[in-house]
């Protein structure tokens, strides 16, 4: 039985203000309601991130309430904001079609393209793995962590059904790379959004983090590479991640970075918005889910980690060529009035819109921290909205 992937949209009252206008294939937001009660949960409920009625959270997403009273040595990073190059790829303006604040649930329906085709051809997923011992990066041996040692973490490139070796491909890179609702719910849409001519052929690039310390919360390499406030992870996957694969695989990146997208859920979804906030000379477009925009990981420049980016920094900053998707959940995280995910992110929607980006905000009722439910029911749309503007061919 095919499903249609329907939005139930509402506009976000609180602190965002109304709805943008929303033309097909983007659904004009439905059930208008100046008094939606968005409003932060006091507690946090055990995220439920079940795709098709099974739990696939990770092990150690309900993390224990987060200790930011020690300041951590931050890595090295650039000085200055490399400006981004122009753009070797001719990208339409997209103008501001599904851009906006839209509330949707609460009830959730899988889109009939995250679901497998028995007529669509299938991309190829190949395994990789990464050693500690071969960075010059992420060693395992930085003070912030618990636990030292040398390590290795996995990965897998996806590659679009009919790739030639040594054609040059746009990638998405993925943080918390083996989660169901990230490396096999992507993969099955890329494949259908390909196929149709709806996205344009492209890589995913789905990577683990370190296993150091075990699990998300303060001292562990996950939170490291995640939380940070600078450029080090973005570095990383320029320097060593992309390198290795295109030897091993033969696959050609493009370096355009209207051609680039970094996404993520929870502080992999951090991570992805902090890639290109660094570096928008290599990537300008963003997807997450649960973002982690909270006070994590404190250093001397970024005493309130995170939290900072709606704060101070993206008001007082010019604006970026960045294109935003984010999410957050009705019953997200919230460990304190720093450490709300929902509010996070309502703050992140609302300075995106002060400063004229293009951004689209999804708030999703009766649901929880990287809720799959949520993904299965608005990945293919949120995929459609971020690459707009680029060329299929």
């Amino acid at each position: 039985m095919k499903l249609k992937l329907t939005f139930y949209s509402a506009c976000l009252a609180i602190g965002l203000g109304a709805c943008a206008e929303s033309p097909a294939p983007y659904p004009k937001p439905k059930n208008v309601s100046s008094n939606s009660n968005v409003e932060p949960t006091e507690k946090h409920s055990k995220p439920d991130v079940s795709i098709d009625g099974e739990n696939r959270a990770p092990e150690s997403m309900v993390s224990t309430p987060i200790n930011s009273a020690t300041p951590v040595k931050k890595p090295t990073i650039t000085q200055e904001t490399p400006k981004a190059p122009a753009s070797s790829t001719v990208v339409t303006d997209p103008g501001s079609e599904g851009d906006g604040d839209f509330v949707i649930g609460p009830t959730y329906i899988a889109a009939e393209d995250t679901q497998v085709k028995a007529n669509v051809a299938k991309g190829l997923i190949r395994p990789f793995t990464m050693k500690s011992v071969d960075s010059k990066i992420y060693r395992g041996q930085d003070s912030y962590l618990k636990e030292k040692g040398d390590f290795s973490r996995l990965g897998w490139l996806y590659v679009p059904a009919g790739y030639k070796d040594g054609d040059e491909l746009p990638f998405i890179l993925v943080g918390d790379g083996s989660w169901n609702q990230h490396k096999d719910l992507l993969s099955r849409t890329l494949d259908n959004l390909i196929a149709a001519k709806k996205l344009p052929a492209m890589a995913a690039i789905f990577i683990q983090p370190g296993p150091l310390g075990g699990g998300d919360g303060p001292g562990s390499q996950r939170s490291f590479e995640y939380d940070s406030v600078n450029d080090t992870f973005a570095g990383w996957v320029e320097t060593e991640v992309l390198p290795k694969l295109t030897t091993e695989f033969k696959v050609k990146f493009t370096s355009d970075p209207e051609g680039r997208a970094a996404m993520g859920g929870s502080s992999s979804g951090a991570m992805a918005f902090t890639m290109a906030w660094f570096r928008p000379d290599l990537y300008h477009r963003v997807l997450t889910y649960s973002g982690t925009f909270v006070n994590r990981i404190q250093t001397t420049e970024h005493p309130q980690g995170a939290w900072e980016y709606h704060q101070s920094m993206i008001g007082s900053s010019p604006k970026k060529p960045l294109r935003i998707a984010i999410h957050a959940s009705e019953n997200d995280l919230n460990f304190g009035p720093d450490n709300n995910w929902l509010l996070a992110n309502q703050n992140m929607a609302k300075i995106l819109k002060e400063k004229g980006y293009h951004y689209r905000f999804l708030y999703s009722k009766n649901s929880g921290h990287i809720d799959g439910k949520v993904y299965g029911h608005t990945l293919p749309e949120n995929l459609l909205w971020l690459w707009r503007g680029y060329p299929i061919k």
